[in-house]
Order: structure tokens, then C-alpha cells, then sequence
């Protein structure tokens, strides 16, 4: 291969590197191991016989599904045995939303936890990439028809469990500093006021941080927890924090006082809190330790 081949193999990769991302992260539910598959997708990509490949970006997208597949394997096993509840790795969408231009919601990622690999694969690939059967059936060893299929079983699934339409971001911003403050100096009040009546509380901290084993269900509940949290804490605001867009939602990055960096996301309707995600396993919020300072 000569050095004029690498060169336009390394740009072709490089252009279709956003969309391989976000396919990998979708797929995975993890910003490092996204990373690693890309990794993996350029070095056999700089191997590949180019005059076998008429579409980079599509060949590019094969390796990484391909490649995403067999980390799925080993990725459910370890989750059947992560203690307590599992969140995918937060991952920070004030700059590179022009890339992702997709959902990458919470609630999508966990949707897609419910579904087969194969199913996962079919539905981004069409739904969200706007890939044909016949390409997906390539990527897939798979017929187009048993591709369809996939993909229809997955969309199915995925409706039932997709939030509704994202709050106004104004509206988004105002209301998540409003329940970090109150949540953090024990301001009862303002906390009924901002939670929805059927609100659910969901915490990672992946036998590394201290977290809730189960989700937390009810707004009699969650103030209840955020009363015990305000207390211990003295009332007090962490020293370091800042509001930003997680996953396409409102959200507060903090130190804790044990050291942790901690995201908490919101999902929001009609102006009521109704989702509370918060990641405090430090190998999931490590990465965002940059947004913070």
C-alpha cells in the first residue's frame, strides 16, 4: 500500500469517524469502549484491500457493527453480574451535538439494553442510519427479510419505552439548578414542587461509589432520600458544579465530597421531574472530569 493510499485511508476514516462513533456508543452504552472499537475499526481498515471498496463509509460502518457484536458478548455477561442498577456512560452533548445528531438518550440506551444484539444492530442501522436491509444484511450475515424482521421486533420494543418529547432547554436548564439547589440544602418545598407524583430515581454506582441497589419509585421516596442526602452533607452546596447537556438532557456535573465526580441527568414533562439518573461509578464519569474545571 503505497503512502498516498494511507493518506486517503486515514481521511476517509477520519470524515466517517462521527458516524462510527455514535454508532459504536449506541451499540455499547460506553464512551471508552466506543473508543476502543474505533481502535480496532481503523487498524484493520488501514489492511483492507481498497480496491475492493467502492463505499469507505459503509465498509467503515460493517467493521464497527461487526466488531460492536463481539463485544456485546462479553459486555452482557459482565452486566448480568454489575452490582445494582446499570446506567450507560454519560456522555457530554453541548459539542459534539452536530455530530450526533440522533437521539442518545437515557432512555433509548436502556431501551436498547432490553433488545438482542442482532435486534440493537438491525434497528440503528436502519432506524437511526438510514441503512438499507441489503447493506445491514452484509454487515449482519443475515438475509434482507431476516434483517426487516430484526428491526421491526426492535422498533416495537424501543416505542413502548422511548420518553415523550425533551423539555424546552430554558425550561430544562432553570429546572435542573433549581432541584440540584434543593436537593442539595434539604429544600423540601421546592423538591414537591419540582417532582413529578410518579417520579423514579435511578443511580449507578457500580460497587464503586455509593448509590441505591434499586431504583427509588415515588415522590414520597425520593424526598425522603434527598432529605438523608441534605443532612449528611450538612445543607451545603458541593464546592464544585456546573450545569451542562447530558445524553441531550439538562444536567449538573459535581464533585462530591467523598471525591466522585457525579452526573445527574433529568428528564422532564410538562414541567415536572419525572426521571432522575444519576452515575457515580468513577469509571463511567472519568472522562468527564475536563467539562467540570
Amino acid at each position: 500500500m503505497t503512502a498516498q493510499d494511507k493518506n486517503e485511508g486515514t481521511e476517509a476514516f477520519l470524515t466517517a469517524r462521527p458516524r462510527l462513533f455514535a454508532a459504536a456508543y449506541r451499540m455499547l452504552g460506553t464512551v471508552s469502549d466506543a473508543e476502543d472499537i474505533l481502535q480496532d475499526a481503523f487498524l484493520r481498515w488501514q489492511t483492507a484491500p481498497r480496491k475492493d471498496v467502492q463505499d469507505p463509509t459503509g465498509y467503515l460502518m460493517r467493521i464497527t457493527t461487526r466488531l460492536c457484536l463481539d463485544q456485546l458478548k462479553s459486555a452482557r455477561v459482565r452486566r448480568e453480574t454489575y452490582p445494582g442498577e446499570w446506567l450507560p456512560e454519560p456522555l457530554l452533548t453541548e459539542d459534539v451535538a452536530d455530530q450526533l445528531d440522533h437521539d442518545v438518550s437515557i432512555a433509548l440506551l436502556l431501551a436498547l439494553e432490553t433488545l438482542t444484539p442482532l435486534e440493537r444492530a438491525a434497528f440503528l442501522l436502519h432506524d437511526i442510519f438510514d441503512s438499507s436491509y441489503g447493506d445491514i444484511a452484509t454487515a449482519l450475515n443475515r438475509t434482507p427479510d431476516s434483517c426487516r424482521q430484526l428491526a421491526a421486533r426492535a422498533r416495537r420494543k424501543v416505542q413502548k419505552l422511548r420518553p415523550e418529547r425533551p423539555a424546552d432547554p430554558d425550561q430544562g436548564r432553570k429546572l435542573t439548578e433549581a432541584f440540584f439547589r434543593a436537593s442539595r440544602t434539604g429544600d423540601t418545598a421546592t423538591l414537591t414542587q419540582l417532582l413529578a407524583q410518579d417520579v423514579q430515581l435511578i443511580s449507578d454506582g457500580g460497587g464503586k461509589a455509593m448509590a441505591a441497589l434499586n431504583p427509588i419509585y415515588g415522590r414520597d421516596n425520593v424526598l425522603r432520600l434527598m432529605e438523608g442526602i441534605a443532612r449528611k452533607f450538612a445543607n451545603t452546596l458541593p464546592k464544585r458544579w456546573r450545569f451542562c447537556r447530558l445524553n441531550g438532557l439538562p444536567a449538573v456535573l459535581n464533585q462530591a465530597e467523598d471525591g466522585i465526580l457525579q452526573a445527574t441527568s433529568l428528564e422532564i414533562t410538562n414541567g415536572r421531574i419525572t426521571k432522575i439518573y444519576v452515575t457515580r461509578n468513577p469509571d463511567k464519569t472519568r472522562h468527564l472530569a475536563g467539562a467540570l474545571d
